[in-house]
């Protein structure tokens, strides 16, 4: 079965860090983009961070440039999510997105499997 599964979220202070995971089952992971996306209450689902197959680009939101970062392990199947100075504004659900073949940093309506999301909530 085809699956993305996210973990790693949960409730910071500002300042504070935490690292999210998507482990990929059902496919290679490594043959697909992948991209970070987040929705906070009454938003619309915004995309923060991407990564191609090999890892070697990257994209970030102007947002969470300098403070968040993309990685993948190909070999385990992973990709994660390192966050640091985590902001107030940061709470949202996370998820990870699979790209369609080829692409990397598709966007939101290219996405063809999603994973069911991980809350982070920042507050003090």
């Amino acid at each position: 079965q085809l699956q993305l599964v996210e973990s790693g979220g949960g409730s910071v202070q500002p300042g504070g860090s935490l690292r999210l995971s998507c482990a990929a089952s059902g496919f290679t992971l490594a043959d697909r983009g992948v991209g970070w996306f987040r929705q906070a209450p009454g938003k619309e689902r915004q995309g923060v961070a991407c990564i191609n197959r090999s890892g070697g680009e990257t994209r970030y939101a102007d947002s969470v440039r300098g403070r968040f970062t993309i990685s993948r392990d190909n070999a385990k199947n992973m990709v994660y999510l390192q966050m640091n100075s985590l902001k107030v504004e940061d709470t949202a659900v996370y998820y990870c997105a699979r790209d369609p073949p080829g692409q990397y940093c598709s966007g939101y309506q290219a996405i063809d499997t999603w994973g069911q999301g991980t809350q982070v909530t920042v507050s003090s």
